[in-house]
Parts: structure tokens; sequence; C-alpha cells
């Protein structure tokens, strides 16, 4: 299709992102988020166009203090981290011109994320028990989609930056917050909108990640820099 359409550009925003899911489905996580990257990457050198990809803060291990930077070393936990470093490092190793942007927490009014199932959990019980000892940055689909554009225009129209700005950067906006704190922020807004809910956001109950195990584990420190994107 890529060889049929021959485009100055290629945003790659599939991914395989079940986190715990794909602590059993090595091979598909593995598929998707690193072999057919390989593959974009090495048709979009032969092309001359642009590869844009997403990654994420799961390729770091969360044990570092403050905000990780682009030159940070990554040390993934899960499978998806794992899979998703790999898809990284097929495109740094291809010839091809990239933005690879790691984004962290991405909330959508579409899909599958965090924001809307704590609205529809809230509306179906009378409690919530949510993490407080993980903290990163909440990124809207929309704030990627608007950067994304802004940065394809960017190098496609400007010949002195394009020449430059090849590489990885953190996609993500300023501030941090705990999953407990989102849940109640989420919350808050969704009450101000009319939503009706069993569970008040104050009365959302803090638990520490041993109290909530999952298959995969999860950085509890996933705060991102985008100093070096802002520049």
């Amino acid at each position: 299709m890529i060889r049929d359409y021959c485009p100055d550009v290629i945003v790659n925003a599939a991914a395989y992102t079940a986190v715990d899911k794909a602590e059993s489905e090595y091979d598909r996580a593995y598929q998707v988020n690193a072999v057919a990257v390989a593959f974009l990457a090495e048709e979009a050198e032969k092309l001359g166009a642009w590869l844009i990809h997403y990654s994420t803060d799961y390729v770091f291990d969360g044990l570092q203090a403050g905000f990780y930077t682009e030159t940070d070393q990554t040390n993934p936990q899960s499978v998806y981290g794992k899979t998703k470093l790999l898809g990284e490092e097929a495109i740094k190793n291809s010839a091809c011109r990239y933005l690879i942007f790691r984004t962290s927490w991405v909330y959508a009014s579409r899909g599958e994320n965090f924001a809307k199932t704590m609205i529809r959990l809230a509306g179906e019980r009378d409690q919530l028990r949510v993490v407080d000892d993980q903290v990163g940055v909440p990124t809207s689909a929309e704030l990627i989609a608007d950067i994304t554009a802004h940065c394809v225009y960017q190098v496609i129209h400007n010949k002195a930056l394009s020449k430059q700005a090849v590489g990885l950067y953190h996609l993500v906006p300023s501030g941090e917050i705990s999953w407990h704190g989102f849940a109640q922020f989420v919350l808050k807004e969704a009450r101000c909108l009319g939503g009706k809910m069993g569970v008040k956001p104050e009365n959302i109950q803090a638990i520490c990640t041993e109290a909530y195990p999952l298959p995969a584990k999860r950085p509890k420190n996933s705060r991102l820099s985008a100093n070096k994107l802002q520049q």
C-alpha cells in the first residue's frame, strides 16, 4: 500500500497497547510494535518519506527521580515497553527521516482510556480505589495530533530545520499528577458537565501499587520532560 501511494509522510498511529494482555501475547505485540515498524522505516527510507511514530513512557523503569529526558537510560519492565523500545531502535537503525514522539497516559473522548474508564466505573459503583504512588503526565490525543500536524508542516516547509529535526522527542504537556489525582480531576470535570455518578471525587480511595497487582509492571515515575520539543 505504501508503494502504491508513495506518500511524503507516513504517520504510524498503530500499536499493540493492551499492556497486561501483552504479557501473554509477546509474539503479537512484537509483530505490531517492532516488526511492522521496521518495515515502515524501510519503506520510508526507499521513498525518502518522513516517518512519524509514537512511543511510550513504558520504555523507562520509573526508578529515576525527576523528569525523564530523551537521553536517559531506558529499561522497560513489561512486554509492551520492550516491544515499543524495539520499534524505536528499528527506526533509529534505519536511514529514514523520522520523528519519534514518546508520550504518556493518553486520554481522549474516543477509544479505551483511563479517563473514560473512571467515568464509567463511577456511574456503576459506589466506591473506587485508584493507585496513588504512580506519577506521570496525562496527554490528550488532541494535543498529540495538533503538535504532530505542526511538526510535519515544519519539516516539510522549513528545509533548514528539516535537516536537524530528525530524532526522538517527548510529547507531553507540562505538569504532573498521580493516577488518583487524575481520577479526582476527571470526575470533578464530569460532574460539572452534568454527569451522574455514585462516587464523589473526594471519596476515591488512594491505594499503593502493590494493593492492585496487574500482570504488567508499571513505572512508578512516568514523568517526561518536553523541553527538547519546546526548544
